[in-house]
């Protein structure tokens, strides 16, 4: 019999797969904890089509074993399966899917509700950057599968700043101090436009506040606006990059790479400084070739004056996203990995991240005098592997970061 408790997540598993455990459940006294790892390894199953995680376990055991030693065998009999399907390089080969996009209802954020804050991921655990944040969007348009903007916001509600200009001018920022603020932590900086008159109003902030570098990231290729109208040379504008494999699977309804980078190639030549976040870097079989392509095609066509930043790091997870993502039941294969503890949360082993890293660094050797290149939240020790040098402490980065990010507003023309 399923726990009561469990029988949501039993509802999701496809009758391909409910066989098997049908009969298991009924020949064996499984405890709570024992049908909620069965479950979860059928989710991941059907996620990442691999039908080979619940195949029907040796019958023969049940002549030889009885009991809860049967039971501990049959479990780690899977566990097993399992942790050999994350630890081998997933593949992206199947390509893309059909997607609908799920309707959006608009609200709007209340006059209560602070439009400045902190980094909703900030952590003294890992090296920050002390990203401060304009959330003058919340919720998203877009559906990558890893992102955690889906355990803080309803899906289907977008909401947007109706009173940004009164909240812009209440902010109380220090005249002798450069902020780096970015708008693209609650949602999109791009995908909605000049809905609101938001655009507007932080193009204003940004003319007021010259001491403010204020950055716009963005997974979309929506940059009408930004060709109109005349930018501040304080504003920075960023894509999120991955191989179009990863974006047809992991990144949903978002632009296509090639639209991505052909925008930014856009607005940098209106002279906008751009910068490029490799964030989450995906591992898959491929991987290096994929990412290398990427790193080509930006060196052969941006030059170093460009592009004020790159940006590393992967994919990083809560309990409770994985929970969201598994009981989703759509197509992805971002949980097929390895994972481990990573300061709390749940990511890639260290020796996984400091290769990919690496790897991509070296690929832009070219940039590597001239662009800020930074690990995004991740572990203080992958800095002097991967670049050579670390920070002793956050705000030694955050510092060092927004003068680099002066010092090419300084040198635009």
């Amino acid at each position: 019999m399923i726990h009561p408790t469990l029988e949501k997540i039993w509802n999701l598993v496809d009758p391909e797969y409910s066989k098997i455990w049908t009969d298991l459940f009924g020949t064996l006294q499984l405890s709570f904890q024992q049908q909620k790892i069965l479950l979860d390894i059928t989710l991941d199953a059907q996620s990442w089509q691999e039908a080979a995680l619940v195949q029907q376990w040796p019958l023969e055991w049940q002549d030889s074993l009885t009991g809860k030693v049967l039971t501990s065998k049959i479990i780690k009999f899977y566990q097993q399966l399992h942790l050999g399907v994350k630890q081998n390089k997933k593949s992206y080969e199947s390509g893309s899917q059909n997607i609908e996009k799920h309707p959006i209802h608009f609200g709007e954020i209340g006059k209560e509700e602070k439009v400045l804050g902190a980094c909703p991921v900030a952590s003294e655990k890992t090296r920050c950057c002390n990203l401060l944040t304009l959330d003058v969007v919340r919720s998203c348009g877009f559906d990558c599968t890893y992102c955690s903007i889906q355990s803080f916001f309803n899906d289907d509600q977008v909401d947007i700043e109706i009173n940004l200009s009164e909240k812009l001018a209440a902010l109380e920022l220090d005249p002798n101090k450069k902020y780096h603020i970015g708008t693209g932590q609650s949602s999109d900086s791009l995908m909605w436009g000049n809905r609101n008159g938001i655009l507007d109003e932080l193009m204003e902030f940004a003319r007021q506040n010259t001491n403010v570098i204020l950055e716009f990231k963005t997974k979309s290729h929506n940059i009408n606006y930004f060709l109109q109208n005349s930018i501040p040379k304080n504003i920075l504008l960023t894509w999120s990059l991955n191989p179009q494999c990863v974006i047809d699977v992991e990144e949903r309804l978002t632009s296509s790479l090639e639209q991505r980078m052909n925008a930014a190639a856009l607005v940098a030549k209106q002279g906008i400084l751009v910068g490029f976040h490799f964030h989450p870097m995906i591992y898959f079989d491929g991987y290096e070739k994929e990412y290398g392509d990427i790193c080509s095609y930006l060196t052969s066509h941006f030059t170093h004056e460009q592009v004020a930043l790159v940006s590393l790091g992967t994919v990083t997870f809560t309990k409770k996203v994985i929970k969201q993502i598994r009981q989703r039941s759509i197509y992805t294969k971002i949980l097929q990995m390895d994972m481990v503890d990573a300061e709390g949360k749940i990511s890639y082993p260290l020796d996984i991240k400091r290769e990919m890293f690496s790897l991509l660094y070296d690929q832009l050797k070219a940039w590597q005098s001239s662009v800020y290149f930074y690990l995004c939240m991740e572990d203080k020790t992958l800095w002097k592997d991967v670049f050579g040098h670390e920070y002793q402490n956050n705000n030694d980065f955050e510092q060092e970061m927004v003068q680099s990010y002066f010092d090419k507003v300084q040198s635009l023309p």
